[in-house]
């Protein structure tokens, strides 16, 4: 979940801010008085010897800000006027940290911000150890407590982004040390708790700041959260006379974000939703983690809706937008993987290879495997294994890039293997495509090695897999069904039976429902499983619109039931449900498909032979419910066109009207196959909301 909040907004007024506390010193005359030798202490803030250098440089920066384009070349001469002034370090540690987008380039941005950070303590000591309530007093040090937590935040950014926590930590209590009376960009308390949060999986056996179990550093990651609230309310007596009424609201509610973030990750859904509804009519309310709370509760229309409110403050950061990545999964239970696809590719094209390049390619890859296209699902999983992703601004990290990789794959592999079924009727008469299936097995059992002794290592299994729905799994409920239907059924039977009782999500409760019967299914209790699938779908928690997958996934599961129990009727009947719900899941289901075919135009004997040699059962029994596929052969001169689409019951389209040209026969019979089960084809346009 994204947590690094953008505090820049609270302190655009800062200035306004001080002018409040100057009218408010002018009705005072009592208060000059008491404060008059301490104002004289700081009268020069400079060293003597460097007062006018310092001061020029002082006088140009009021007109270039810290973050413009400009901030280079200034800082280049501000250096040149005094190099053992900070600011010059600031600017140009400022514009490189805001060009970064790399490993090195945060290595580089780090170098200037240390400089920058050792002089500030060098030379303006007693400025920012200064605690007051006299503004007079306060008015000469405050600037430097703005660029140091400025200075300060970016290079942890820095170290973060460059995978340094040890170094963010000590970064973290070198700023608490000078116990600023107001926080400005570097509220410490609230980056350590997400900085524990982050490592959460690690032990101080890696880092010394850490404790030695998730649950143990959950907890002292909120006790870092509750520190910083103390701090704010003890600040709030020092500051009373500074600063209006009021004006604390904001860096509380920065408190409550990431006690949010804390809240939704242990699944505590009452705590979680109370700090939400603190945030939620502030500026800073995080629509982006408040989708992924309701998603992890099963409500997928709040969280597209959630997730479409969050694209407009994503600012067009440099890092990954996990608003786009998880929409992409939603679409795909929503049955549009076309959709999910699209988004990703537009945002491929607007990223390029920044940060998020690779968790975009991983979703892209996921969106084409729903869409029934392995070959492309293989080849986007292949272009993320390859990129070196950094993980900026978000709890996601490599160990969650590379299992979503490597489950990725292990499902391709699993359709691949049907495809063979899928693409020759007789495939068991098949020498050669046997010899394919017995080699695609062999890979599909190294890949689940692979995948288990990197799972094995994994502390959050049971909070982040098992769980099924968790803020910090970057995989579909589906896919982990791929990770654990080759394993001990007895096992995972006893712990969803236990989830789905117990888990207080209650429209999650019916995917753990759904788990059991398929591995009651397994077990060969067909009765049993069909008994609790016939209740999942009695369920009035079911989103019809945004739970296609599940719904077909069901449709799935009796027409497997049927197969065993011999019930062709009912079996016809589940098996046309799933297709009109999902048809790209079907050629990967090992399931036959009923469908009657309508061919006319300059037919191809060749191309409809080879269509009609895939695992399909063309019927004409009208009395069997079957979808009506027609294709359209066109040729005009060399060019051989074929235009298909499929309708169901009522002559309602379930595959729209498209068409294509082709060269070989045999291609062109099997890539028909397919396209009738809406796999492959145009993708829809992209909705401009949802652009960058």
């Amino acid at each position: 979940m994204t947590g690094l909040l953008k505090k820049g907004y609270v302190y655009c007024c800062t200035v306004l801010v001080l002018l409040y506390g100057c009218l408010c010193y002018a009705q005072g005359q009592q208060a000059q008085q008491q404060g008059q030798q301490q104002i004289v202490q700081f009268a020069s803030p400079h060293p003597a010897a460097k007062l006018v250098a310092r001061s020029e440089i002082d006088a140009k920066r009021m007109g270039v800000n810290v973050n413009s384009e400009d901030a280079l070349p200034r800082s280049r001469e501000f250096l040149r006027v005094d190099s053992t002034y900070y600011v010059g370090w600031l600017y140009e540690g400022a514009y490189k940290y805001n060009h970064a987008a790399d490993y090195l380039g945060f290595k580089n941005a780090s170098v200037p911000l240390e400089h920058a950070l050792r002089l500030l303590e060098r030379d303006y000591r007693k400025q920012l150890a200064t605690r007051t309530d006299n503004l007079m007093v306060y008015y000469p040090a405050y600037k430097f407590d703005i660029d140091y937590t400025l200075t300060a935040l970016y290079l942890m950014n820095c170290y973060s982004n460059m995978d340094e926590a040890e170094k963010v930590y000590l970064l973290l209590r070198r700023v608490l040390h000078w116990n600023f009376q107001r926080d400005f960009y570097m509220d410490a308390y609230n980056y350590l708790g997400w900085t524990v949060h982050r490592n959460r999986f690690y032990t101080s056996t890696k880092y010394p700041f850490l404790k030695n179990s998730i649950k143990e550093n959950e907890a002292l990651a909120n006790r870092m959260l509750d520190s910083g609230l103390h701090k704010i309310k003890r600040d709030k007596v020092t500051n009373a006379h500074i600063f209006p009424p009021g004006y604390e609201a904001n860096d509380i509610l920065g408190v409550y974000h990431y006690k949010s973030i804390l809240y939704s990750y242990s699944i505590n859904i009452d705590s979680a939703e109370y700090y939400f509804n603190l945030l939620r009519n502030s500026p800073i309310f995080p629509h982006n983690n408040y989708a992924t709370f309701r998603a992890i509760c099963g409500d997928f229309r709040t969280a597209e809706s959630e997730y479409k409110k969050s694209v407009s403050s994503d600012g067009g950061d440099k890092r990954l937008q996990e608003w786009a990545y998880y929409s992409s999964i939603i679409d795909n239970y929503k049955a549009q993987p076309k959709t999910g696809a699209a988004l990703m590719r537009d945002m491929i094209r607007s990223a390029g290879s920044t940060p998020g390049f690779g968790w975009y390619n991983i979703a892209l890859a996921r969106c084409m495997l729903y869409d029934g296209q392995v070959e492309e699902a293989n080849r986007y999983a292949d272009k993320a294994a390859s990129f070196k992703e950094l993980h900026i601004g978000t709890t996601l990290g490599q160990s969650q890039y590379d299992f979503s990789i490597q489950l990725l794959k292990l499902i391709n592999k699993d359709a691949a293997f049907q495809q063979q079924e899928f693409e020759n009727r007789n495939w068991w008469y098949n020498p050669r495509v046997l010899a394919n299936m017995t080699s695609l097995k062999v890979d599909k059992y190294l890949q689940q090695f692979l995948i288990i002794n990197q799972f094995s290592q994994n502390p959050e299994r049971d909070m982040v897999i098992y769980k099924l729905f968790s803020t910090e799994s970057t995989v579909s409920w589906d896919e982990i069904w791929y990770l654990i239907k080759d394993f001990s059924t007895s096992y995972f039977l006893d712990k969803f039976r236990k989830e789905a009782l117990t888990d207080d999500r209650k429209y999650v409760r019916k995917y753990f429902q759904l788990f059991v019967a398929l591995l009651e299914i397994k077990e060969g209790n067909y009765q049993y499983a069909r008994t609790m699938l016939d209740g999942i779908l009695r369920s009035p928690d079911i989103d019809v619109d945004f739970e296609k997958l599940f719904i077909a996934r069901v449709f799935q599961a009796q027409a497997e039931c049927a197969k065993e129990r011999k019930d062709n009727v009912a079996y016809n009947d589940w098996m046309y449900r799933l297709y009109a719900t999902y048809p790209q899941l079907v050629p990967y289901t090992g399931l036959q498909m009923n469908m009657n075919l309508h061919i006319s135009g300059a037919v191809d004997k060749e191309v409809a032979d080879r269509l009609k040699a895939c695992n399909i059962n063309w019927v004409t029994d009208l009395a069997i419910p079957a979808p009506d596929v027609y294709v359209v052969f066109v040729k005009n001169g060399n060019k051989k066109d074929i235009q298909y689409f499929v309708t169901g019951k009522g002559g309602n389209v379930i595959v729209n009207r498209q068409s294509f040209a082709y060269q070989k026969p045999d291609e062109a019979g099997v890539s028909l196959g397919y396209r009738i089960f809406n796999i492959g084809g145009k993708e829809p346009d992209q909705p401009k909301d949802k652009g960058k």
